[in-house]
């Protein structure tokens, strides 16, 4: 176990909407200190798809690394205040992905969604930029 406690940065991106995507997160402790960061690419999918696509990964590595409480901090306005509870899901297309999101979020003592500004999220989004510019040399 790592700790139980954890800060968590997602972020997807997506070129051409849809288009190539990837995503990028960055599990920290509540001091800041990085445990874990992950980057993988999604194939095709809209950027609001691999903004799921990033909470969803991040809910599974934080079960594997026994954390209980997380604040997931992600820069979707839409994505995180469909999480919590504020926005509808009017696309069909994320309707699925949110139920996945929303039920992994229960394996979990305590879940907070934060939205946060591009700034801050640099580090995952800079992990998800570097799977698709990796990606893109290969083809």
């Amino acid at each position: 176990m790592l700790k139980s406690k954890a800060i968590i940065y997602t972020d997807g991106a997506s070129r051409g909407n849809p288009g190539p995507s990837a995503l990028g997160v960055v599990i920290e402790d509540e001091h800041g200190k990085i445990l874990k960061e992950y980057s993988h690419y999604l194939d095709e999918a809209t950027n609001n798809q691999a903004e799921y696509e990033a909470v969803i990964f991040a809910l599974q590595k934080a079960k594997q690394l026994k954390i209980k409480e997380l604040e997931i901090r992600t820069d979707s306005e839409l994505i995180g205040k469909q999480l919590r509870g504020e926005y509808k899901i009017k696309d069909s297309d994320l309707q699925p992905l949110f139920i996945r999101a929303w039920n992994l979020r229960l394996d979990y003592e305590k879940v907070i969604i934060k939205i946060i500004s591009r700034e801050q999220n640099k580090k995952a989004d800079k992990l998800a930029n570097r799977e698709l510019d990796a990606k893109n040399k290969l083809f």
